[in-house]
């Protein structure tokens, strides 16, 4: 089952069917598809991504949240790991990559950081490595990928697109290993 997670000013939890038109909404807002594809998702295809969303918790354990407003429960956003089988070079593999979209109105403050952070906080407990890939021109996710521990490792080209990979390592324990 996966988990829910809350911050501050958020909640984080799986995707539900009752979601699918606030994902509409924010997968057809061209700002937040600029450096993600580059246009606008259709219904279809956002339908797509919901059920690849639960399927990656299903089958792998680890999946993306909806990010929700805690007060008043709108969905503001994305937020999570996971394994597109990219055809990259170098190859990603099987370690989890983190990914973040909100909604313009909600950028600029925070709240993405505060959504990736929980993300990272929970995967550090199980998964020594995760990774991101980031298109040059996204200075805000850039900068933010680097906040939170994230370093370049490639640079590298994603369907005809130039594109940054990097890299974050969970926090050793006490006892030596991630979490």
């Amino acid at each position: 089952m996966p988990p829910s997670l809350t911050t501050d000013r958020l909640i984080l939890r799986p995707h539900a069917l009752a979601d699918f038109p606030a994902c509409c909404t924010l997968w057809a807002d061209p700002d937040v598809t600029r450096f993600i594809g580059g246009r606008p998702a259709t219904p279809d295809e956002v339908w797509s991504r919901l059920l690849r969303y639960a399927g990656h918790w299903s089958l792998l354990g680890y999946g993306y949240f909806v990010v929700t407003d805690r007060q008043t429960h709108a969905v503001i956003g994305e937020c999570g790991l996971a394994d597109f089988h990219r055809d990259i070079a170098p190859a990603i593999g099987d370690t989890p990559e983190a990914g973040w979209v909100l909604l313009p109105q909600y950028q600029g403050r925070g709240l993405a950081s505060e959504a990736l952070g929980a993300v990272l906080a929970w995967a550090d407990q199980t998964m020594p490595r995760t990774v991101c890939l980031i298109d040059p021109d996204n200075a805000a996710s850039l900068k933010l990928a680097i906040r939170v521990g994230y370093t370049e490792y490639a640079r590298t080209t994603y369907k005809d697109h130039a594109a940054i990979l990097l890299e974050r390592s969970a926090p050793l324990s006490r006892d030596g290993g991630a979490g």
